[in-house]
């Protein structure tokens, strides 16, 4: 999630008095939708996706985000498709995307939201459920899914219409790059915090995508204390993590481990200085 859209939540949280996300997502749980029967099928649409990431993803920022977008909608406002503008998509599929919101726009100004409010709510709950996961680019087939429904949502409105059903483009099958994910460490710690725990199960689902699947696990240290003291330290922190993705299912074997002291650090900095970035592990998954 890019920053624009960072800030767009953080004022819809605001203004909505939501003081975490899971207050959001329990809020609009338990939230009574008004309005048309538009905005009450978007409200339930946005209900689903502000669950999945939440409860499936651990993606507390998207979460939030559609859970006030949900919100809104319970209140009866004509909640816009997503703005491709605010999200950090590839360059590749803008060019798709920017054509399938086009084409649903192009519903709505012939009256769909009215005249057939569950298929254009749930067409727009489809196409906002495509965005969000093509940015993370790392599930394809969650990708695969948002977008085979939003265009099954479209042929059928279309269709409600008396306009011409189109097929979905073909997709490619395109081979997964490797992604890298890092996980923070205190001063002088080891322990992986319950806060960087979601870094490692970022990394798992990416796994679960991949066939013959490789992580390397690196840990780093700042330049804080002796050199061989950060070696070991290093190397502690990266076994710990080698741990937590071993507990959750990763063949042993499938896991290899460096440990790079401070040698290679993110910031570089003077001899002694104590520096969060340069305390890491990182997860690749290839």
């Amino acid at each position: 999630m890019n920053l624009t859209k960072l800030v767009t939540a953080a004022g819809l949280a605001f203004t909505l008095g939501a003081c975490s996300t899971a207050n959001n997502v329990d809020t609009l749980n338990e939230t009574g939708a008004t309005g048309s029967p538009f905005t009450q099928k978007l409200t339930e649409e946005y209900r689903q996706i502000a669950a999945f990431e939440r409860d499936e993803m651990y993606d507390w920022d998207d979460a939030e985000y559609f859970a006030d977008k949900g919100l809104r909608a319970a209140e009866g406002n004509t909640v816009k498709p997503e703005m491709l503008e605010d999200w950090d998509l590839p360059s590749d599929k803008i060019d798709e995307l920017t054509k399938a919101r086009a084409s649903l726009n192009e519903a709505f100004n012939n009256n769909a939201r009215r005249n057939h409010p569950d298929l254009a709510g749930h067409a727009q709950g489809r196409f906002d459920c495509w965005v969000e996961q093509q940015e993370e680019n790392h599930q394809p087939e969650d990708i695969a899914a948002c977008r085979e429904e939003f265009y099954a949502a479209m042929s059928e409105l279309n269709g409600a219409m008396g306009q011409k059903q189109e097929a979905a483009p073909e997709m490619e099958e395109e081979a997964m790059e490797p992604q890298q994910f890092t996980v923070y460490f205190g001063f002088d710690d080891a322990t992986v915090a319950s806060s960087q725990m979601s870094k490692v199960r970022n990394a798992l689902r990416v796994a679960e995508d991949m066939d013959d699947v490789r992580l390397s696990v690196t840990g780093h240290t700042d330049t804080a204390g002796p050199s061989d003291y950060n070696q070991e330290l290093s190397l502690n922190r990266a076994q710990n993590v080698r741990d937590a993705l071993v507990s959750r299912g990763v063949y042993p074997d499938n896991i290899s481990v460096a440990a790079r002291g401070e040698s290679e650090p993110a910031n570089p900095t003077g001899d002694g200085v104590r520096a969060r970035e340069n305390r890491r592990v990182e997860i690749t998954v290839q």
